[in-house]
């Protein structure tokens, strides 16, 4: 599983034209799945988001979590995460989960979340999704399962 974090100062997701996920200040997360994600892997993540310490304290150092600030946590399925590059123009994507795969993995994932922290929105998966945010810092973080980075 591989994860982008933004910390946000807002951020939505839309479909259709209409908001679907909605947060003021907090992280907007693009998630990625592969074929290998499993507890284990939705877990590491999970904590990686809710504990990273990424907030500015009192002294303005980064010292305090998505939880203990109480911020909006904003998750966007993202097969595109598993993308490589390294060979031609195109990208291949052989390496993230198939759809019905991803599909199961994702809702595992978002039950696991949504019962560890209570301001969750997300995205909808396989959706054409439009996302806006206003970066704050900027800071954006790549958090990887399998801690190739």
């Amino acid at each position: 599983m591989r994860a982008v974090i933004q910390r946000v100062s807002k951020g939505s997701v839309k479909v259709n034209g209409e908001i679907v996920g909605k947060i003021d200040k907090g992280i907007l997360a693009l998630i990625g799945i592969s074929d290998s994600d499993n507890d284990e892997t939705i877990q590491y993540i999970i904590q990686k988001i809710l504990d990273l310490r990424i907030f500015e304290d009192d002294n303005d150092k980064m010292n305090l979590s998505l939880k203990d600030i109480k911020g909006g946590l904003l998750v966007v399925p993202n097969f595109t995460l598993y993308g490589d590059c390294r060979k031609g123009r195109r990208p291949s994507y052989a390496s993230g989960a198939s759809v019905e795969n991803a599909r199961l993995i994702f809702e595992k994932f978002m039950t696991q979340l949504k019962n560890s922290y209570d301001l969750v929105e997300q995205g909808v998966f396989q959706a054409e999704m439009q996302v806006e945010l206003l970066n704050d810092g900027p800071v954006t973080l790549l958090i990887d399962s399998e801690r190739n980075f």
